[in-house]
């Protein structure tokens, strides 16, 4: 059956009451799925119990009929919604939560419900529903007629970024690293194929990215007159996204969001360029199977807080090209490092947890008791990380102790106002402290009174009536209750009244006991209502801190990703970098940051050398002796020191780089019809187009995916391109032997190589970058260590040496190729036979005999 709801010619009437509030409401809803509460559930009907059934493995049942039709339900327990709500966000799909808002009681048929809550993928502030060490980002973006707007949202931080992208490739490269979990885009967007590896997907209106729509809701967040005061005023196309943006967030979160203070436009030339396919073969925060392990984050991370991991990640996507700011963190580690703090440090801001998410919630009003009593737990440890901090003298970290302030007025109604270990809502109660307000307490000594009151009535009652088995009591259905064993009923006063009989006693009430019960009941329920209204008090006392609280959370953070790296180094004997104006790379002895982390052997560390005099390496050696090792350690390296991080070598000294490209590796991509060969001249003729004298180029293997000749004639023309055109920083590693001869053609091309040893048919691998080119491939040995046959090696070997004598023809015209040879000579029965013999050890008997073996060995086919 069609959803209802989705066909705007539904006739109503011809439907229960129930559900024609519940079609009212999918209406409103119909891009998402629709929680409708009844009682302890959450049912979902028509196409959304369908959907809802096959996403979340729940049965699909039935709920009588309503147009005649039987109508498709699922249903979840309410108390379990978190986690199905989990699983729907990660599948993409977004939810809207009905609530009954009003009194049954009260209700002439359905009590009133409304949507209090949407949940969507990219606007998620529930911890259960996050990943801690993850952002969550909300994305939109703008396709203009000059360039994309690129617009970011983090909900659970506040940190909004806008960015204005030239070409299709930068904007690939920022959705590759940005990962957004939902993204909005207009009706019109055209590149739809860079869509598709996102879940969360929202086609809008063209109407939503207007710019004058998107300028007034703005404004209206910041509470400003303009954008000037953030500089970003003339980045059209960006705003656009921006105000699509912000019309979402307000139309699912349906409150105030004052944690979104401030927008920011992320300048492309402030930091490293990365392309998509350089952030995936350097395996930063994602290897190529799309997990954890094995990445440079995986390796950097030991940070003691989850916004730390958070701020990590998003540097070492986004190196920075700013000096100053660079060598501010590299001092900052170096201090952190000699000192011996951030060991003093890390146990401190472990105990932190993650106060940025917290803020974010106190700021839109869903904060729980739990994350206030860790927000007190986080500011009483502040004096301690400010003492810490005292001994320090580098200026970066001194202004990071500044920004982390100190809130004693903040913390003190924080401990007035909130137990010690509060419950996880405040629906019950029991979360405001004894003491924090005269009235509450009044209510609740009321209520908490009302044991020693029944005890007494219990005494005095039985001395009255002679009933030794009376007992008074209480439960949650029938309240107060004076309870008597049947034995003994015959004993009871004409002034009990009886409320309940059950199998061995009865039980009464007397007006003196249903008086009690009616002030007692009253003054629990006073006592939660006025609990509730102190909350959200509390949340008005609280916000006019929540600026400095922000900035609270992101020095915190900083402080512990800086942190983080002395640990490292410390940890992995890694050297503060040198920045320089001089173009060119100069490491000694560097090593590969992962690889040296999860290799049992050794580490073989290497050298490089790049300046305006070795601007291209080419690089040779056997396969599996580590090209690709040595060229990811050498962008790796630049990578880190860049981001403030010290580095796996002895010494780096590290020129401008504006960009690093790699091309490293290639794969079919069959779904847009593109083959390995395609992959890889796409890759290249973008590092062609862009790179520039200060960009680091790694290129792998070109032109392997079609005839020798051709890819020798591409790798040879892309080298001599940028080594001569561009001037680019290059490792360029080939199997082309005929490529080294660059270097007696141009003064700027070197030869290195991978070493290796051959010890008769095997080879050792050495990893040690020596100058010159290499002698050999050693190719036929590679194979042989994989496991190709023998007998496969043995006719390439034989083919080997057919093609290098007809090569040593140069001059003349070639001779032909033979046929191939079987792939390896097998000696007859009677061949082996003779070559066992030894004559000298027979007899003339004995020799006659085996004279007439090997005739019989002879006559056989």
């Amino acid at each position: 059956m069609q959803n209802s709801a989705a066909n705007p010619g539904i006739d109503l009437e011809k439907h229960t009451p129930m559900m024609r509030q519940y079609l009212t409401m999918k209406a409103q809803h119909n891009d998402m799925l629709l929680f409708y509460r009844m009682g302890d559930f959450y049912e979902l009907f028509y196409d959304d119990a369908r959907r809802a059934s096959e996403l979340l493995g729940i049965s699909l049942t039935a709920r009588g009929k309503s147009g005649g039709d039987p109508i498709p339900m699922a249903g979840i327990p309410y108390h379990a919604v978190e986690s199905y709500l989990a699983k729907l966000v990660q599948q993409g799909e977004s939810v809207a939560i009905c609530e009954q808002v009003g009194d049954p009681a009260l209700a002439k048929g359905p009590v009133e419900r409304k949507v209090v809550r949407i949940v969507t993928p990219g606007t998620l502030t529930d911890e259960a529903l996050l990943q801690e060490r993850q952002d969550n980002l909300l994305a939109a973006v703008y396709d203009g007629t000059n360039g994309f707007g690129y617009a970011t949202l983090d909900v659970a931080s506040g940190r909004f970024i806008i960015t204005e992208l030239d070409t299709l490739e930068s904007l690939e490269a920022e959705l590759q690293r940005t990962k957004p979990a939902e993204l909005l885009y207009s009706e019109d967007f055209a590149p739809q194929q860079l869509l598709d590896s996102i879940k969360g997907k929202r086609r809008r209106p063209e109407w939503e990215f207007d710019f004058d729509t998107a300028m007034r809701l703005l404004l209206e967040q910041f509470g400003t007159k303009d954008l000037r005061g953030f500089g970003i005023q003339k980045a059209r196309l960006s705003l656009q996204a921006a105000g699509c943006l912000m019309q979402y967030v307000r139309d699912t979160q349906r409150t105030a969001l004052p944690h979104i203070n401030a927008i920011h436009q992320c300048n492309p030339s402030d930091s490293i360029v990365l392309d998509a396919a350089t952030r995936r073969n350097l395996e930063l925060t994602q290897n190529l199977s799309g997990g954890r392990e094995h990445t440079l984050a995986a390796v950097l991370d030991a940070t003691a807080t989850p916004m730390g991991s958070r701020m990590l990640q998003r540097w070492i996507h986004q190196p920075l090209r700013q000096r100053p700011l660079i060598e501010a963190r590299h001092n900052a580690v170096a201090e952190l490092l000699s000192t011996g703090t951030y060991e003093s440090l890390h146990p401190l801001l472990k105990s932190l947890g993650d106060v940025e998410r917290i803020i974010a919630r106190l700021a839109i009003r869903n904060a729980r008791p739990r994350d206030l009593a860790r927000l007190r737990q986080a500011l009483a440890l502040l004096p301690d990380i400010q003492q810490q901090m005292t001994k320090l003298q580098q200026a970066h970290l001194q202004q990071i102790k500044q920004q982390l302030g100190e809130f004693p007025e903040t913390l003190s109604l924080l401990q007035r106002a909130i137990v010690d270990n509060p419950p996880v809502l405040i629906r019950d109660g029991g979360v405001i402290r004894e003491g924090y307000h005269a009235e509450l307490d009044e209510w609740r000594r009321l209520s908490d009174g009302a044991t020693d009151y029944l005890q007494q009535l219990e005494v005095r009652e039985k001395e009255r009536t002679g009933i030794a088995t009376l007992k008074v009591g209480f439960n949650r259905v029938h309240g107060y209750y004076i309870e008597v064993s049947r034995g003994q009923s015959d004993l009871v006063p004409m002034s009990y009244q009886r409320r309940q009989t059950l199998k061995n006693t009865e039980r009464y009430i007397i007006p003196e006991l249903k008086e009690y019960e009616e002030k007692v009941l009253s003054s629990q329920g006073k006592a939660l209502a006025l609990e509730k209204q102190l909350w959200d008090e509390l949340f008005d006392l609280l916000l006019p801190q929540l600026h400095a609280l922000q900035c609270f959370a992101i020095a915190a953070a900083e402080l512990d990703v800086l942190s983080n790296f002395a640990e490292r180094a410390e940890s992995f004997n890694y050297c503060q970098p040198q920045l320089t104006d001089d173009t060119g790379i100069d490491i000694a002895e560097g090593r590969h940051p992962v690889v040296e982390r999860v290799s049992t052997a050794p580490f073989i560390a290497n050298p490089v050398i790049l300046n305006p005099k070795r601007r291209m390496l080419i690089v040779t050696g056997p396969n599996m002796g580590g090209k690709s090792t040595y060229m990811r350690q050498v962008a790796l390296i630049t990578l880190m020191a860049h981001i403030g991080s010290f580095v796996p070598a002895t010494h780096a000294i590290i020129g401008p780089v504006d960009r690093i490209f790699t091309r490293i590796g290639a794969s079919d991509d069959l779904a847009s019809g593109r083959s390995t060969f395609m992959v890889e001249m796409t890759e290249t003729a973008n590092i062609l187009h862009n790179a520039t004298a200060n960009s680091l180029v790694l290129m792998d293997e070109i032109g392997r995916g079609t005839s020798t000749y051709d890819g020798m004639s591409l790798a040879w023309a892309a080298a001599e391109y940028l080594a001569q055109k561009l001037g680019a920083l290059t490792l360029f590693a080939t199997h082309y032997f005929e490529l080294t001869q660059l270097a007696t053609l141009l003064p700027q091309v070197i030869n290195v190589h991978l070493d290796a040893m051959e010890h008769a048919d095997t080879i050792v691998f050495m990893h040690a970058v020596q100058e010159g080119a290499a002698s050999k491939s050693y190719g036929l040995q590679v194979a042989a260590l994989a496991g190709v046959p023998a007998k496969v090696i043995k006719a390439a070997k034989q083919k080997l040496r057919e093609l290098e004598a007809r090569d040593s023809h140069h001059g003349t015209e070639a001779a032909p190729l033979q046929p191939s040879l079987p792939l390896e000579y097998e000696p007859s029965a009677l061949e082996l036979a003779l070559k066992r013999l030894n004559p000298d050890e027979l007899t003339p008997k004995a020799a006659l005999e085996v004279l007439y073996q090997l005739q019989a060995l002879a006559n056989q086919p």
